[in-house]
């Protein structure tokens, strides 16, 4: 049964920073995508970056781009979001995905796509 498991959420101020873990288990990653997205309240879940476990492909949403940085540990089966240069639009609960099928180099931006998720971790930056 696939498990993720992230963990690295907390209160920050503006312009600082936070690394995000997503500890994967259950399964061989090394064909599927996996993604980060947040929610804040009141607002739809969005997409904030994806990997490709086989390529290592990642992709950004906009508005995170320059400021937050995916990568993986293989060894540990763990993804990471480093997030720098953090703003109060930031607060939300981040989570990491996983996708049901391989989809190799592609990375997937609708949450629809994604079928595995973790508990999510919690991210406020204060002003």
């Amino acid at each position: 049964q696939v498990q993720l498991v992230e963990s690295g959420g907390g209160l920050v101020q503006a312009g600082g920073s936070l690394r995000l873990s997503c500890v994967a288990s259950g399964r061989t990653f090394s064909n599927y995508a996996m993604g980060w997205f947040r929610q804040a309240p009141g607002k739809e879940r969005e997409f904030v970056a994806g990997f490709s476990w086989s390529v290592g492909n990642t992709n950004y949403a906009d508005s995170m781009k320059g400021r937050f940085t995916v990568s993986k540990d293989n060894a540990k089966n763990t993804l990471y979001l480093q997030m720098d240069s953090l703003k109060p639009e930031d607060t939300a609960v981040y989570y990491c995905a996983t996708t049901h099928y391989p989809t190799y180099s592609y990375i997937p931006l609708r949450s629809e796509k994604y079928a595995y998720w973790g508990q999510g971790t919690q991210v406020t930056v204060s002003s």
